[in-house]
């Protein structure tokens, strides 16, 4: 099975990745807003879009990061609708699948994962979004970026172990084909 092509069952994936993303991160995580913006966000929300971009590539981690980030927002919003925060949603799937794109043998390999992770992790979670949050919403780096760097430090490598458990297990069912 080519999983890179737009076919009909791969945007059925699509779509079940963006419901997640939104499900987790709107209704699954713990927000908390000041000063009329969400200022922190605490759960699992980014894993579809990092997956999606992993699993299916760069343009389908985009796809589901961009579309997942725009109905999010539209369903329940924390504030107004800001592009910056939907780009970055959808280079948290595009960077990955970059990555993972680099490396030609053992796509499943933990540090590979890790390392496509952790590369897409930093620059958007870590770096990105509170550089749009002191830009836009005049919030200190020095309030954001400690505690997004430890949740990192701690999501990165669950997500690099889930993903690669995940796809040793849809690699038996794609083997029975």
């Amino acid at each position: 099975m080519d999983k890179r092509r737009l076919s009909t069952r791969n945007m059925v994936y699509y779509a079940i990745l963006m419901a997640l993303n939104v499900v987790l991160t709107r209704v699954g995580s713990i927000r908390i807003g000041g000063g009329g913006v969400e200022l922190v966000r605490i759960g699992f929300g980014g894993y579809p879009i990092i997956f999606a971009g992993i699993a299916f590539g760069p343009l389908a981690g985009g796809i589901v990061g961009t579309i997942g980030d725009i109905v999010g927002h539209f369903m329940s919003p924390m504030g107004p609708y800001m592009p910056h925060f939907t780009m970055t949603a959808a280079l948290t799937g595009i960077i990955p699948g970059i990555v993972m794109m680099l490396f030609k043998e053992n796509k499943n390999s933990f540090w590979k994962l890790l390392l496509a992770i952790g590369i897409g992790q930093v620059i958007t979670s870590v770096l990105l979004v509170p550089y749009f949050m002191k830009t836009l919403f005049s919030v200190p780096l020095v309030t954001t970026i400690p505690g997004r760097a430890i949740s990192q430090a701690v999501q990165i490598p669950l997500y690099a172990f889930i993903t690669q458990t995940i796809q040793k297990r849809l690699s038996v069912v794609y083997a029975n084909e």
